[in-house]
């Protein structure tokens, strides 16, 4: 028994489409449009179900909410868009639930919003204060190795460096002559600091030393043990006979300046401490570490009071305003030189468009801000605004390789009108404010 042969789909399929549009070609959205009142229904059910513990803020945080921005313009015809297809469901959904309740504006009219963005405008845009450029006005070598540390002495009369031919030398600081040398160091001298209230200048190096010096007698008087690696930093506390070192074991640590005794550990860096700041306000110890963070420690505790965060590479420099209660740390990458206010540590703004590894900053009370980096680029900032008033570039002593441009270390003189800065180069650079002609 054979059976017959079943039709091809195909042409019934384009037959029956073909009816089905002659069907419904008179009225086209009539099938495709739900009936309103039950479009309604179903939004109401939906609101009410998914929605009704959303519809308006919780009252904890309502209450911290602000005041209610410019209201809407007076005409409802006025800039609306009218392309695209009608929103049916918006104006249904307004229609059935009308919460939250619109706020009335707090701008009552258009001239107190022009005005309170203009009171913006003004408060944003201060003008930097105008501080006269910087030149080069000596060059002082001597050193057989990279100059990475500089301190003035207070009396304002000479300055001591430290390099990597381990040798500290003293030198003249209205001439520029070599006053003295020190040796006892035996490898490359990272940090120094002349003590205000002793006959006494500190040093530290990469030979985990920590060593005081007697100035009368030109002798070393003091060791302090207990760095486990290299000394990165020192710094001396203004109103205590303390000192703080930090370096390559990511610690900092505090010391008695008499008594040779260790006060506290400060750890928790988890990478090498590169800077180290005291001043005699809270924070009185300021730390910027290779772990991109700068911390602030509580002195007497010998804890972490905050820990900043902010930095995305490498804290290598610091610097304390000397009359400002601030201070600013650099990095490297964009937006590295960060401003800062104390007590908190709360972030005031960055000074944009030096990038570069920043090697060291310099502050003076002027609002002289001073910025220097691996690859020999300066900046002096206005302190204030942020906004760089000069550029220049370190450039090496003749026999030098260009890559030996970089800047490792700089401070300014008690007067703050000269600044000397140490470099790749073995040479010690002096820098002058330029009086107005």
């Amino acid at each position: 028994m054979t059976t017959a042969a079943l039709p091809a789909l195909d042409p019934l399929f384009r037959r029956s489409a073909k009816r089905t549009r002659d069907v419904f070609a008179s009225c086209p959205d009539e099938g495709l449009r739900d009936e309103e009142k039950s479009a309604r229904l179903r939004l109401s059910v939906k609101i009410h179900d998914e929605y009704r513990d959303f519809k308006e803020l919780p009252p904890a945080l309502l209450s911290q909410q602000g005041t209610v921005g410019p209201s809407r313009p007076r005409d409802p015809t006025r800039k609306m868009i009218t392309a695209g297809p009608d929103n049916d469901t918006s104006r249904m959904i307004a229609a059935i639930d009308n919460t939250p309740i619109s706020q009335p504006s707090t701008f009552t009219s258009s001239t107190k919003l022009s005005q309170a963005l203009t009171l913006h405008k003004t408060t944003r845009t201060i003008k930097p204060t105008y501080h006269p450029p910087w030149k080069l006005v000596r060059v002082i070598s001597g050193h057989l190795g990279w100059v990475r540390s500089v301190a003035v002495e207070p009396g304002n009369q000479w300055f001591a460096t430290g390099a990597g031919d381990r040798v500290i030398k003293i030198w003249d600081l209205a001439s520029g002559e070599l006053k003295l040398s020190l040796t006892g160091h035996i490898s490359t001298v990272r940090g120094l600091a002349v003590s205000p209230r002793h006959p006494y200048l500190f040093s530290c190096g990469e030979d985990k030393m920590v060593r005081c010096w007697d100035l009368e007698a030109n002798k070393i008087i003091r060791h302090y043990h207990g760095h486990l690696s290299g000394v990165y930093a020192l710094s001396l506390h203004p109103t205590l006979d303390v000192l703080v070192t930090a370096g390559r074991d990511a610690s900092a640590r505090v010391w008695d300046m008499r008594t040779k005794a260790q006060i506290h550990v400060l750890s928790g860096h988890t990478a090498t401490v590169a800077d180290v700041k005291c001043q005699d306000s809270e924070p009185q110890v300021i730390t910027g570490s290779m772990d991109s963070t700068v911390r602030l420690w509580d002195l007497a505790a010998g804890k972490t009071r905050v820990t900043l965060t902010h930095h995305k590479k490498s804290v290598r420099a610091l610097a304390i305003h000397p009359t400002e209660y601030s201070f600013a740390s650099g990095s490297s990458g964009g937006n590295n030189i960060k401003k800062w206010k104390c007590p908190e540590g709360s972030f005031v703004f960055n000074f944009g468009g030096h990038n570069a590894i920043i090697n060291t900053l310099s502050v003076n009370a002027e609002g002289v801000f001073f910025s220097a980096a691996d690859n020999g680029s300066i900046n002096f900032w206005d302190y204030n605004t942020g906004t760089s008033f000069q550029t220049m570039e370190d450039i090496p002593q003749p026999g030098s390789l260009e890559a030996e441009a970089g800047v490792f270390c700089s401070t300014f003189d008690m007067t703050g009108t000269r600044l000397i800065t140490g470099g790749a180069d073995k040479t010690i650079k002096i820098y002058a404010e330029q009086s107005a002609q």
